[in-house]
């Protein structure tokens, strides 16, 4: 420990540790990691990958077991282990907010963006699902409702599927799902291949027909002349939906794509803490705002993010993990859509019980009255747990 760290007795002082009387205490913080290979090898614009690692917290208090995941490295089952574990034991299981708080100054020197983000991302959803299973209420309820339907859209369309593919992919979104709205993936290699890029967009197009909303995701890929050449053909196929077309780390970049094109710009998933978001907010960056619950800080933050969001007169997307977003994409009144992200949705429903129907094009969370957010590990999910 260096001079000047908080310890954690110092951090739940100043965060509101105290355990009231009669309030039912954390008692046991663990963690498991799951690795799910993916059907063929998937890409977008950027990255390449054929498994996704999924990392779970579990928490305990009074008998009821709370449960959170994140996406991303097996760092962050450690990260939760040695920074976050000994932070919450022993808190009160209804002060989530300050269990929050005394996570991100707990990692003051480990460093709050990253992995960490989302090892306090998990225990944050953990720890609201413990609440809202002790008050056996569904997490939409304890937090406020503020619709029944959460819209959804179709998310994949990656850079690896053939013609053939992406079109299964779309018409079993929009003609078996009844969801009129999907994504597809372009930017493909950084860029370098932009006539593949347009010719995809074009048979995306052709395969949902005019009535359904089609969306891209560049993932940053391509320069800023080249994503405003690229919108030309965007607004050709009706697309309107542009998402990460330069980084989200520039801004300035996003800003001035914005006021050059015509569909509307978001950006925002790799949000790690909230300060993030006023700033891509302040640099007029995105037309509307994406968050992600399993990256910016859990259920706390992502509330907060919606609210930061709302008072720019924006709205705010859910990115991926669409299980653990449908409750909050439910309790904020500027929600536009969630992202019902293909990779996830199969990883959800392999190794989670309690999964939502989008048929129609949006989820009713808590409509079964199941307590929190409804889902529960399944036994068989031991077979992809690696630690």
């Amino acid at each position: 420990m260096t001079a000047g760290t908080p310890t954690e007795d110092d951090t739940r002082k100043e965060a509101g540790g105290a355990v009231h009387a009669g309030a039912p205490a954390v008692s046991a913080v663990e963690t498991a990691c799951y690795t799910v290979p993916t059907e063929s090898p998937e890409a977008d614009g950027t990255l390449t990958w054929d498994t996704t690692t999924l990392v779970t917290v579990q928490v305990t208090a009074a008998g009821a077991t709370g449960l959170g995941w994140t996406y991303g490295s097996p760092a962050v089952a450690e990260a939760v282990r040695s920074h976050l574990a000994a932070v919450v034991t022993g808190r009160s299981a209804w002060d989530v907010p300050a269990a929050n708080e005394a996570m991100s100054r707990a990692v003051r020197n480990a460093g709050r963006p990253g992995v960490t983000a989302h090892a306090i991302s998990a225990v944050d959803i953990a720890l609201w699902d413990l609440k809202a299973r002790l008050l056996g209420l569904p997490l939409v309820r304890l937090l406020g409702a503020a619709r029944d339907d959460v819209p959804v859209y179709g998310s994949g369309g990656f850079t690896t599927y053939d013609d053939r593919r992406q079109d299964r992919q779309l018409r079993s979104w929009t003609e078996e799902s009844g969801i009129p709205r999907v994504k597809i993936k372009i930017g493909e290699s950084w860029g370098a291949r932009e006539a593949r890029d347009l010719k995809r967009i074009s048979a995306a197009r052709r395969s949902v027909g005019a009535a359904v909303a089609l969306y891209v995701d560049a993932n940053g890929g391509y320069g800023r002349k080249q994503a405003v050449r690229v919108a030309r053909h965007l607004d050709a196929q009706g697309v309107t939906w542009f998402e990460e077309p330069v980084s989200s780390d520039d801004p300035a970049g996003l800003a001035q794509i914005r006021a050059t094109v015509g569909p509307d710009v978001a950006a925002g998933e790799y949000g790690y803490t909230l300060p993030y978001f006023r700033h891509l907010l302040g640099a007029e960056s995105v037309d509307c705002l994406q968050a992600d619950v399993t990256r910016c800080g859990g259920v706390t933050v992502w509330l907060r993010a919606a609210a930061l969001a709302e008072a720019d007169g924006l709205e705010i997307s859910g990115h991926c993990a669409p299980h653990l977003h449908a409750h909050v994409a439910a309790a904020v009144p500027n929600l536009r859509h969630l992202e019902w992200f293909h990779d996830h949705v199969r990883i959800e429903n392999l190794l989670f019980t309690g999964a939502l129907d989008p048929a129609g094009g949006t989820v009713r969370p808590g409509a079964d009255g199941a307590p929190g957010h409804g889902m529960a590990l399944r036994p068989d999910a031991e077979r992809y747990r690696r630690r």
